[in-house]
């Protein structure tokens, strides 16, 4: 695995709010991984997430028409909560260790991992925000998104909008069916060049949670996968969103409290302890 990141990867990030590293995965890793992810998506049977019976293209009661954002992607959540193999993976310290010198965080928590397949012929993703729809409100918290499948400009690579987070907000605008939708809301960056990010299968690309992003229309007849995990800085509170937490869970916290459940949002780095 490709961790270790340059004095100039990291002042990248931290200007544009993303950041693409080539062959972050050895072919051997890429082989592994592949494997590791489909086994896991075959056993979840379409299950989104955990302990929900909502399945991949059902309305999950914020996006109206699950007709359309249905063949937006393929969307599971949580794998490494219901698969050991994928749970292995998501608990490398050395992403942890990368997540935490990129964001400027001393520890890092997984907030939640997502299988994202866009299908042949899938829709585009509109232009969007992540962090706003988490259940704490950090603007260090940032996702890594790992290439399972080339990604290209005819298959629906992510884009991004370089340094939109430093002028984004908390406030969830959602996801719309249009995609200048968050230009209303933002329009300061309506006539900012966007950035294309297509990688080769086995590369991987970081994104801060307030970075306006992306990703176009599925073009082609083949599939485009990838294994996604977003992250939260160790420390958090609860904001009152409910998001990916389970009931059982959410009935013990108040806003305000510490997320430190480590059976939901397990500690994967803490400087302070690693040998990294």
């Amino acid at each position: 695995m490709n961790y270790q990141l340059t004095e100039d990867q990291v002042k990248s990030y931290q200007e544009n709010g993303f950041l693409v590293v080539e062959d972050f995965l050895s072919p051997q890793e890429l082989e592994h991984w592949r494997a590791t992810v489909m086994n896991a998506v075959k056993k979840r049977a379409g299950q989104k997430m955990p302990g929900k019976d909502l399945k991949t293209g059902e309305s999950d009661g914020i996006n109206e028409d699950a007709a359309y954002f249905g063949k937006v992607f393929d969307q599971l959540l949580n794998l490494w909560q219901t698969d050991e193999g994928v749970k292995e993976l998501m608990l490398d310290e050395r992403i942890g260790h990368m997540t935490a010198r990129l964001a400027g965080a001393d520890g890092m928590r997984i907030w939640h991992d997502q299988a994202l397949f866009k299908r042949p012929w899938a829709n585009p993703t509109s232009w969007h925000l992540d962090t706003p729809f988490w259940s704490f409100s950090d603007r260090k918290a940032l996702s890594i998104w790992i290439a399972l499948d080339d990604a290209t400009l005819e298959n629906g690579c992510l884009y991004f909008i370089p340094g939109s987070f430093k002028e984004t907000t908390f406030e969830n605008k959602g996801i719309g069916k249009n995609m200048d939708s968050i230009f209303e809301v933002y329009p300061q960056f309506l006539k900012v060049a966007s950035v294309a990010a297509p990688m080769k299968a086995g590369s991987c690309s970081f994104h801060n949670g307030l970075t306006i992003h992306g990703a176009g229309a599925n073009m082609s007849s083949g599939y485009r996968r990838a294994m996604t995990c977003a992250y939260m800085p160790d420390g958090n509170h609860f904001n009152g969103q409910a998001n990916i937490l389970p009931e059982a869970y959410l009935s013990t916290l108040n806003i305000g409290d510490l997320l430190d459940n480590d059976q939901q949002n397990p500690l994967i780095y803490q400087r302070s302890k690693s040998n990294l």
